[in-house]
C-alpha cells in the first residue's frame, strides 16, 4: 500500500514538473509573471494575517450607568496599548451579565451585584465569575427644576414608588406646586433588566418590596433625567453623573435625620443613604489583555477617569 502511494506521488510530481517547466520565451514570461503575482499575493496575505493577529479585541457590555465611563476607559486605553481594542455597549446590567454567562463578552458591567442564580448559570456554562468593584455611585433623586421640595425620606420614596404606597400628589408631602397639573406625581423608573431598577427596589422598597404599577419605565439613565427636565410633576432616579443644570437633585434624609445631597464624598463616606458600588465581572480569572485592562482600570490613571465622570473612585487618584 505504501509503495503504491509513493509511486503515485512520484508520478504526480513528474507531471507537475513537466507542466510547470517553461520551454519557450512566451511560456517563460508567463511563468515568471504568474510566479511574481503568486508571491505578491502570498506576501499581502501574510501581512493581513499578521496585522489581524496582533490586535486583541475585548468585548465589554452591560450597565447603562457605567456605559459612559466604560467608553472613556476604552478610548483612553488606546493610548496605553494600541494593540487592544475595547468594544463597549450598554443594554443594562442584566443584559451584560447574561452575555458574560453565555460567553459572548469578556467583561460585564453592572450597577448591582450578580444574583446567586446568575452565578450558578455561569458556572454551569464553565465560567466562574470574578467580581471587581470599580467605583461608587450616589443614586440621585431628580425632579423638575421648578419643584420646590427641600428634602425627601426613604419612607416617602417608598410611598411614591412602592406597590402599597398611597402618595400620588406633591401636596400630600407638603410641597406646593405652581399648578394642579404639576401637583400630580409622574413617576419615572427604569426597565427591569436595569441594575439601577434592582438596586433602587432593594434600597428603597426593601427585599420583598415591589414597584407600584403605572410608572413610566425608561431604557437609559439619561432618559430619566431628560424626562424630569421636561415634565413638571416628575420624579425619577438615576446615577449622579447624569445630573444637569436643567433638573434638581433632592437631598435624601440620612440615618442621622439630616438631609444629604448626593455627591462623590457622600457616596464614599456612606452618609448618603442610596449609594452603591459599581461592578465589573469577568468570566473566570482574567488572563492576558483582559487582566492588563482590569489592572489598568483599578490603577490611579483608570480611577482618575471614573472620578472625572462624576463617580466615586475605589481609591483616590490624588
Amino acid at each position: 500500500m505504501e509503495r503504491g502511494q509513493h509511486a503515485l506521488t512520484r508520478r504526480s510530481e513528474e507531471r507537475l514538473h513537466q507542466v510547470s517547466k517553461p520551454t519557450t520565451p512566451s511560456m517563460l514570461m508567463k511563468y515568471f509573471t504568474l510566479t511574481t503575482l503568486a508571491l505578491l499575493l502570498s506576501l499581502t496575505s501574510a501581512c493581513s494575517r499578521t496585522e489581524a493577529g496582533s490586535r486583541v479585541t475585548i468585548q465589554n457590555k452591560g450597565s447603562d450607568t457605567l456605559v459612559n465611563v466604560a467608553q472613556a476607559w476604552a478610548e483612553a486605553y488606546r493610548e496605553v496599548d494600541p494593540s487592544v481594542v475595547v468594544i463597549v455597549s450598554g443594554g443594562g446590567s442584566g443584559t451584560g451579565i447574561s452575555a458574560m454567562i453565555n460567553g459572548t463578552v469578556d467583561i460585564a458591567n453592572a450597577s448591582r451585584s450578580m444574583k446567586d442564580s446568575e452565578k450558578e448559570d455561569a458556572r454551569a456554562n464553565g465560567h466562574d465569575p470574578i467580581e471587581y468593584v470599580v467605583g461608587y455611585d450616589a443614586l440621585a433623586i431628580f425632579v423638575h427644576k421648578d419643584n420646590p421640595i427641600q428634602s425627601i425620606t426613604l419612607a416617602q420614596l417608598a410611598d411614591i414608588y412602592g406597590e402599597y404606597g398611597t402618595v400620588t400628589k406633591w401636596s400630600e408631602l407638603g410641597v406646593k406646586m405652581h399648578s394642579a397639573q404639576a401637583d400630580e406625581i409622574i413617576r419615572f423608573s427604569r426597565q427591569n433588566n436595569s441594575g439601577t431598577f434592582v438596586y433602587f427596589r432593594e434600597a428603597v422598597l426593601g427585599d420583598s418590596g415591589n414597584y407600584k404599577l403605572g410608572s413610566r419605565d425608561l431604557h437609559g439613565s439619561k432618559d430619566v433625567v431628560d424626562a424630569c427636565e421636561n415634565t413638571s410633576g416628575a420624579i425619577g432616579y438615576s446615577g449622579i453623573a447624569y445630573a444637569t443644570e436643567h433638573v434638581r437633585m433632592v437631598p435624601v434624609v440620612g440615618a442621622d435625620g439630616a438631609p444629604v445631597m448626593p455627591s462623590i464624598a457622600a457616596a464614599v463616606d456612606k452618609t448618603y443613604p442610596i449609594a452603591r458600588p459599581l461592578f465589573m465581572y469577568t468570566a473566570g480569572v482574567p488572563q492576558g489583555a483582559v487582566k492588563a485592562y482590569m489592572d489598568w482600570i483599578l490603577s490611579d490613571e483608570g480611577q482618575a477617569i471614573i472620578e472625572a465622570k462624576g463617580y466615586a473612585p475605589v481609591k483616590s487618584s490624588h
